[in-house]
């Protein structure tokens, strides 16, 4: 009894995914990466894989914030989630398949554009836009630019608040000097609305906490078969990736974070 136990929960596991469709579990207002109308590049990626795998894509909606693992993942509602760091314990990590890092957003056409590092003296006294509870607080902290900082909310309801937008639109009136953001957020972002600002990515600071991330597809603890068949696209369609990212504005760095990844879009 106890073989059988054991044994047939890891051959219900491998039926969770549905055979029929690529079910994506994504937010419905989280552009530029995932959006209901299909403008993110989540959903350029989503139909990537789908086409790899010679399926439809089919949506499951819900706000990425407290509950979206839970509510969708976990729930069974879908199967894959685009964009994930890598090491979360909610998820079963795909290989990463992006690095990014923060960015510092300035006007092209300002005295901020030369800076590289956030020590850098031209930022003293300056505003500067950061989303509360991310790391680059702490190195405007130690930087001493916390004074001066405009704080834009971490966790919010993209369908109502939109803090990466807002810190921009801020920025385009001159209420704040220079914005950071995360740079899949940032770069596409002033790609595609802002063209009088300069994305500086910020592969520079040498101390903790780091700034740059491995993101990876998300799918349920225990599903190694998806995840291997996942990690398999991912490798045989790196470059691909690579370009579709490239055209949408995400920076791209190294797998250390130290230097910027030269792609051709």
């Amino acid at each position: 009894m106890l073989g059988l136990t054991t044994a047939a929960p890891m051959a219900q596991t491998s039926d969770l995914v549905s055979k029929t469709a690529l079910r994506v579990c994504a937010d419905p207002a989280n552009f530029p990466m995932s959006s209901k109308d299909g403008s993110g590049y989540e959903n350029k990626l989503a139909e990537l894989v789908a086409a790899k795998l010679e399926l439809p894509v089919q949506y499951t909606w819900y706000p990425m914030a407290t509950g979206f693992i839970r509510n969708t993942l976990k729930a069974k509602k879908c199967d894959v989630v685009m964009a994930y760091a890598q090491g979360h314990e909610l998820v079963l990590n795909t290989n990463h398949y992006l690095t990014s890092v923060y960015t510092l957003i300035v006007p092209t056409d300002g005295d901020l554009a030369a800076v590289r590092a956030l020590d850098d003296p031209a930022l003293e006294g300056r505003r500067i836009g950061i989303i509360a509870g991310t790391p680059p607080a702490a190195h405007m902290a130690r930087n001493g630019l916390i004074g001066q900082a405009q704080s834009y909310n971490l966790f919010v309801d993209r369908r109502h608040e939109s803090p990466g937008t807002d810190m921009l639109n801020d920025l385009a009136k001159g209420q704040i000097d220079a914005a950071i953001l995360w740079g899949p957020m940032g770069g596409p972002l002033v790609k595609t609305d802002y063209p009088q600002f300069t994305v500086i990515p910020l592969i520079h600071e040498k101390l903790p906490p780091k700034l740059f991330y491995r993101i990876t597809m998300g799918v349920r603890q225990g599903e190694k078969v998806w995840q291997r068949k996942l990690n398999s696209i991912i490798r045989r369609n790196q470059s691909e990736i690579n370009s579709l990212l490239a055209e949408a504005g995400v920076p791209q760095v190294s797998d250390l974070g130290t230097e910027m990844k030269e792609v051709s879009n």
